[in-house]
């Protein structure tokens, strides 16, 4: 059997790269994304009541992965990456059919120049990613008491994060532009996205995200992400 799925819009985030995406919603409050619906979903109606939701459930697809297919068996980062679970015991990005969930907070509606737009925070969805539906939070269903959580039951270890002088400088003159910038970047570095074999060396080794249209690089310095820079790409 063969279902075909049409994408009803596409989220514009500040993630440009896989590469220090949060790898779960919610854990960068400052990430904002945008959807912007297709025109045949472009109409207010399909979003009238939605405000009365503080938080959405987005069904997306993993668009940058989806052709590299899937295994049975995956390695979870938060295992260090050298455990191997099945793939429907994880959220990996491969999977079978590439479809992904998040859970995020409702901002706002707008229906500008006939082009209709939802407007989502605590997101960890790249750039560009299809969204294939949505659907509102209700407290009393999704947020199950005493369940366990297996490997991912506790939010990880955040590390600290500090700024160079030149990238406090830096950053001072983005602030009118990027309102969110500071607290973003402090947010995902806290989540240290290094590779996890990465995560126990102490090499002096430079590293680089993109957020917007910023290359950020930062060092990690007796345990803490240190930001080197924040510069215009």
């Amino acid at each position: 059997m063969t279902i075909n799925i049409q994408p009803i819009g596409k989220i514009s985030t500040p993630y440009k790269e896989k590469f220090a995406i949060p790898r779960q919603p919610g854990l960068a409050k400052s990430a904002q994304g945008k959807i912007t619906f297709l025109a045949e979903f472009n109409d207010p109606n399909y979003l009238r009541g939605i405000e009365q939701f503080s938080h959405l459930w987005l069904l997306f697809h993993f668009h940058q992965t989806a052709d590299k297919g899937h295994s049975p068996l995956v390695r979870p980062p938060r295992l260090g990456g050298n455990q191997k679970l099945g793939v429907f015991a994880t959220r990996s990005t491969f999977r079978p059919n590439s479809i992904g969930m998040s859970v995020v907070e409702f901002a706002a509606v707008t229906f500008k120049n006939k082009q209709l737009t939802l407007t989502v925070k605590g997101i960890d969805l790249l750039d560009g990613t299809p969204i294939l539906d949505i659907k509102p939070y209700v407290p009393y269903a999704d947020n199950i008491m005493n369940a366990s959580g297996g490997m991912a039951q506790h939010s990880p270890e955040l590390m600290a994060v500090t700024f160079t002088e030149q990238a406090s400088e830096q950053m001072q003159k983005l602030q009118q532009s990027y309102p969110e910038i500071s607290n973003l970047i402090e947010e995902v570095l806290s989540q240290d996205p290094r590779p996890a074999y990465h995560q126990n060396s102490h090499s002096d080794k430079t590293y680089g995200m993109t957020l917007y249209d910023l290359n950020i690089q930062w060092q990690v310095i007796k345990q803490q992400n240190v930001v080197l820079a924040i510069q215009k790409i």
